[in-house]
């Protein structure tokens, strides 16, 4: 009769969680796990956390499901008596050694294949170096010569001040958006150096399986490859502590497609080397003369090859008259 009993509740429990799985995702209870991602990567570390979860679900609902019923079918009420001679009992230590050694080793397997498959940052086709900085990233296309900079966007950075009278409510992705995006094409494997220009950083994006810390002096490797239908934008953020606005430098992806990241590549590439370029130096209006009586005169403010605006030159200081020094030191 307890037989039948279990066995039917045993099966309500799983068509009620049958169902509760089915709603999931309407229901919002799906961002209590970890998300499936839009990389290969992602899904592999996901189905590693799930087959993981059901082992330790099976585990306890075994440990504790046999301790339960031994406190219950061996109470004292039932006049169920300890047995206090057995001390040792060397088969059931074995069994109690080698199953979980066995489950050990059932869990290592996968989990060092999907490690392995993480750091596997060979065959990439594009290269970009990752610098995070105190409050913002760096993003440079070693192979094009492409390097901007990426900031919590002007909006959010209005609403976050203190008495600002700015509702966050009314700012769209309120502390998630940038006002330059990293782009990337999709379907390409993309490699990833990050470091830290000044304390440690972590780039992490959920949707790409990606976390790595940006640690200054040091270069680690991350790597992932957007699938080809998932172009789009997917935020981050900063996940390590690294300082006052640490909660105000986050991270958005832009992927693209193929040729629409070229397109964008060739004319940013195109944008800053003619941003670099030094400035063609203009005659002088007829008629014009130094206006300087200290032997300087007005020219063109030169750019460097950085894109700033150099100092003008000087000219040299002219030399003491001759005695000058020596009538200073009298004087004194």
């Amino acid at each position: 009769m307890i037989r039948e009993k279990l066995a039917s509740l045993a099966l309500a429990l799983a068509a009620a969680f049958a169902t509760a799985v089915a709603h999931a995702e309407d229901s919002g209870w799906s961002q209590l796990n970890m998300t499936r991602g839009v990389t290969h990567i992602s899904r592999e570390i996901y189905h590693l956390h799930m087959k993981i979860f059901w082992i330790c679900v099976v585990i306890g609902v075994l440990v504790f499901g046999v301790m339960i019923w031994s406190m219950f079918s061996f109470r004292k009420s039932r006049g169920a008596v300890p047995d206090v001679t057995m001390v040792h009992n060397t088969k059931v230590e074995i069994v109690w050694t080698v199953i979980p050694v066995i489950i050990l080793i059932a869990m290592a397997v996968p989990a060092a294949r999907t490690l392995i498959e993480i750091e596997d940052t060979s065959r990439t086709e594009l290269t970009i170096k990752v610098t995070g900085f105190q409050w913002g990233w760096q993003y440079e296309y070693l192979d094009d010569g492409v390097m901007y900079y990426s900031h919590l966007d002007r909006k959010s950075d209005a609403a976050r001040e203190l008495l600002s009278g700015i509702d966050p409510n009314t700012v769209d992705h309120y502390l998630l958006n940038v006002d330059h995006p990293f782009v990337i094409p999709v379907d390409t494997k993309v490699r990833l150096l990050v470091t830290g220009a000044d304390v440690i950083h972590s780039w992490w994006v959920p949707d790409f399986g990606v976390k790595k810390d940006a640690i200054p002096g040091f270069v680690n490797e991350a790597w992932f490859k957007v699938d080809k239908d998932k172009p789009g934008l997917y935020r981050g953020q900063c996940a390590e502590l690294c300082g006052r606005d640490h909660g105000f430098m986050p991270i958005v992806v832009d992927a693209r497609s193929k040729a629409d990241f070229a397109a964008w590549l060739k004319a940013k590439a195109a944008e800053q080397k003619q941003a670099a370029a030094p400035a063609a130096p203009q005659a002088p209006a007829a008629g014009a003369t130094a206006t300087s009586g200290a032997g300087q005169t007005a020219g063109p403010r030169a750019t460097s090859a950085t894109g700033r605006l150099a100092r003008p030159a000087t000219a040299p200081v002219p030399a003491p008259p001759a005695g000058a020094a020596a009538r200073v030191a009298s004087a004194s």
